[in-house]
């Protein structure tokens, strides 16, 4: 008998780790190995960090609106650094102050990769949801040295605000490690698909028109001094096209964030190796099959026939979602309240489990019915 345990994060209420710990709480003494996931949004350094035994860094950046900040990434142990845009540039860091789309910057997430390039890493992990920001990342090219001209030949210093002031666009002589850029949007840069039509609104851009033509004019001014052209590529407008912005400056990879957390962890084999598996998120529903990480787990258990149960705030009654797991269970009591379930959800993780105990002993030992 062995118990994976690969929980996502409880989103307001808990991490991945936290879950996942909770869970194999209520499972004790039952052997368990606990493996939080992510699907490249919120939680994808920490699920990281965690499944490598890596040590978190602290550096001092400045948020989407230039505020000094403090973000925080991980160092495996492997040369590895594991970091979120969103430490950096996420709208969660600006919500206290109104949005300013026209000149929410990327800088910050730059400061951050620069600091773990200072420090040796060999490769860059990023997970980019979340941003504030719709300028395609040229405050985080910025950061790391490119320098954005003006008709005269001078840097252009306070972008993406006076970006149309850049006429072109140079290269800086210090070279990049791997990136690998978790995302689990496909949009592409411009159209109505884009990272403006698409995302802008939820970080105050009012004036569509002008944030698609700033960040088309970046894309032709990228292919006629940097020689490619990442707009159309799935991925590129992920956080207000940084996506593209990690192509393009960086030579960056973009990969789905739960394949990437998959590889990292070498989930599919601790599946295989395993007699039941339990995952879950804050709510399991029909979303949860398009790309997110307890459907990632399903689809891997399926593949080599073990179990897999969903413990989840809510579970959604459709049958697709029923069809994804061997059994499903809510751990909100119908009649509590949302906040209240929220504060309480380690407990009510561990009282679910333990209610179903019996079962999951069951499953666990190969009596499937």
């Amino acid at each position: 008998m062995r118990i994976l345990i690969a929980m996502d994060k409880f989103k307001g209420s808990l991490t991945a780790t936290q879950a996942g710990e909770a869970v194999a709480r209520a499972l004790r003494p039952l052997p368990c190995d606990v493996c939080p996931i992510a699907d490249g949004g919120e939680g994808t350094a920490e699920a990281m960090v965690a499944a490598t035994g890596g040590e978190w860094r602290e550096v001092k950046v400045t948020d989407a609106i230039g505020r000094s900040a403090m973000a925080r990434y991980g160092m495996g142990r492997d040369g590895d650094a594991f970091m979120e845009m969103s430490a950096a540039s996420g709208l969660a860091q600006v919500a206290d102050k109104p949005l300013t789309p026209r000149a929410a910057s990327t800088y910050g997430t730059g400061l951050m990769m620069l600091d773990a390039m200072k420090r040796g890493a060999k490769r860059l992990v990023i997970g980019i949801g979340g941003s504030a920001t719709n300028e395609g990342g040229m405050g985080m090219a910025q950061a790391l040295g490119y320098r954005f001209l003006d008709a005269q030949g001078e840097a252009v210093e306070h972008l993406p605000q006076d970006f149309e002031r850049v006429e072109r666009i140079e290269r800086p002589l210090m070279a990049m490690p791997e990136v690998l850029v978790a995302s689990d949007v496909d949009n592409p840069l411009l159209g109505e698909l884009g990272a403006t039509r698409v995302y802008g609104a939820q970080k105050g851009v009012d004036d569509m028109d002008f944030f698609e033509t700033r960040l088309e004019r970046l894309a032709d001014m990228v292919s006629r001094d940097l020689g490619v052209d990442h707009r159309n590529v799935p991925g590129a407008g992920a956080a207000g096209g940084l996506g593209f912005g990690l192509m393009s400056f960086c030579n960056a990879k973009l990969v789905g964030g739960f394949q990437l957390i998959a590889a990292v962890t070498d989930l599919e084999r601790r599946i295989a190796s395993s007699t039941l598996v339990i995952t879950g998120e804050g709510r399991v529903d029909g979303q949860t099959l398009f790309g997110k990480g307890p459907a990632g787990v399903a689809a891997m258990a399926r593949r080599h026939g073990v179990p897999v149960v969903a413990v989840a705030g809510a579970v959604e009654e459709v049958q697709a979602v029923r069809d994804c797991f061997t059994e499903a269970y809510a751990i909100k009591p119908e009649a509590m309240a949302l906040a209240e379930a929220m504060r309480r959800g380690e407990e009510l993780i561990e009282e679910t489990v333990v209610r179903h105990l019996q079962r999951f002993r069951e499953l666990a030992s190969g009596h499937r019915a």
